[in-house]
C-alpha cells in the first residue's frame, strides 16, 4: 500500500517544463534513488514533495493526507517532510548541539535533551556537540544536518545531493550509517543524485529522470541489463555499438579477449583501473573504436587483439 504518493506531478515555466506528469508511489519505510543528469527535474521535484514549492498540476499525499504547496499554506512545509540540501545550510555562529536543537524549541524538555543526545551519539557527534560548523569537516557538517532535520521525528526524508561535497571514503561511510539509522526509524526515503555509484550504494531501487520525464524505474539489474534507452545504458558503463546491427551494441566487460577469430582490432590506447585495465581498441572492419575490459592485464599498446562478443550480453534498443 502505499504510503507517500507524488502523482502525475508537472512543474512548468515560461520556457520550459521542468517536470513532466511525474508519479511515483512509496511504502513506509521504502527507499527509493532517483538519479538523473544536472536540470533533469531532481531538486524542482523534491521542493513540490516537501510541499514548499508550487506545482503546476498534480498531487502529494502522505498516508492519504493532501500535502499543501505554498499558494495553499501559511506557512510552507512539513515537520512529517523533511528536505536535506547538498549546502548543509547550518546556522554558522551556533553550535552543533545548538543546530541540531533548534527545530525542538517547542517541545519539552526532556524529550528535547534526550532526542539531541540520542541523535548526537548515533551519529558520531557527541565529542563535537560544542564545535561551530566552520570547526568541522565536509563529512561532519552533512551529520549535523541530517541530524537537525531527524530531530523532529520526520516520516519522509527527502535528500537532495547530499553527498556531492564529501570524498569517496566519507561518502561510503556515511551512506552506510544513514541508510543504519533510517532503516532503523522506519523513515521513507527518496534520494536524488546524479551519481549512480551513490545510488546503488543508497538502494537497488532506481528511478531515472530526464527532462522532467521518468525514462525508466526499476531494480538495478533490471536496469543494467534492459535499458530502455542508450541513457539509461550508459548510466552504467561505456557501450560499443556493433557494427552491421541496428540499434546493438555491447559492455565493455561482455567482451572476450581470445587468440583468434572474431573481431580483429588493435589495442591504440590503455588504463589501469583497480579491477582491470581499460582497453581503447580500432576495430580493423570499420574503424570503430571500442572499449574493452583487460581483467587479465595481457595488452599493451599496439597489440592486435581478437574480439568474441558474449551474445547474450547484447543490448537491442528500439529505434
Amino acid at each position: 500500500m502505499s504510503y507517500f504518493t507524488l502523482r502525475a506531478l508537472t512543474k512548468s515555466y515560461e520556457s520550459h517544463a521542468a517536470l513532466q506528469e511525474f508519479s511515483l508511489e512509496l511504502a513506509k519505510g521504502e527507499f527509493v534513488s532517483i538519479i538523473g543528469e544536472s536540470g533533469s527535474g531532481k531538486s524542482t521535484l523534491l521542493r513540490i514533495a516537501a510541499g514548499l514549492l508550487t506545482q503546476t498540476s498534480g498531487e502529494v499525499l502522505l498516508d492519504g493526507k493532501k500535502i499543501e504547496n505554498p499558494e495553499q499554506k501559511l506557512v510552507p512545509g512539513y515537520d512529517e517532510i523533511k528536505l536535506i540540501h547538498q549546502d548543509y545550510q547550518l546556522f554558522p555562529n551556533t553550535t552543533v548541539e545548538e543546530n541540531i536543537t533548534r527545530p525542538l524549541l517547542n517541545y519539552e524538555e526532556n524529550y528535547r535533551k534526550h532526542r539531541v543526545g540520542h541523535l548526537l551519539d548515533r551519529l558520531g557527534l557527541t565529542p563535537y556537540k560544542d564545535r561551530l560548523p566552520r570547526q568541522l569537516s565536509g563529512g561532519q557538517q552533512q551529520k549535523v544536518a541530517i541530524a537537525q532535520a531527524l530531530a523532529v521525528e520526520p516520516e519522509v526524508l527527502l535528500l537532495d545531493e547530499p553527498f556531492s561535497h564529501l570524498d569517496a571514503i566519507q561518502k561510503r561511510k556515511l551512506i552506510y550509517e544513514l541508510k543504519e539509522l533510517l532503516g532503523e526509524m522506519g523513515t521513507t526515503v527518496i534520494f536524488v543524485t546524479h551519481d549512480l555509484d551513490d545510488a546503488l550504494w543508497f538502494t537497488d531501487t532506481l528511478v531515472v529522470l530526464q527532462k522532467g520525464k521518468i525514462t525508466q524505474k526499476g531494480n538495478s539489474k533490471a536496469l543494467c541489463e534492459q535499458p530502455k534507452s542508450k541513457y539509461v545504458a550508459r548510466l552504467f558503463s561505456a557501450i560499443n555499438t556493433l557494427p552491421d546491427r541496428d540499434q546493438s551494441y555491447i559492455r565493455p566487460a561482455d567482451i572476450r579477449i581470445r587468440t583468434r577469430g572474431g573481431l580483429v582490432g588493435h589495442v591504440v590506447d590503455q588504463r589501469f583501473l583497480v579491477h582491470y585495465n581499460s582497453l581503447q581498441v580500432r576495430l580493423r572492419a570499420g574503424g570503430q573504436l571500442w572499449e574493452v575490459d583487460d581483467p587479465l592485464r595481457k595488452h599493451q599498446i599496439g597489440d592486435r587483439v581478437y574480439l568474441h562478443v558474449r551474445e547474450e550480453k547484447i543490448i537491442t534498443l528500439k529505434s
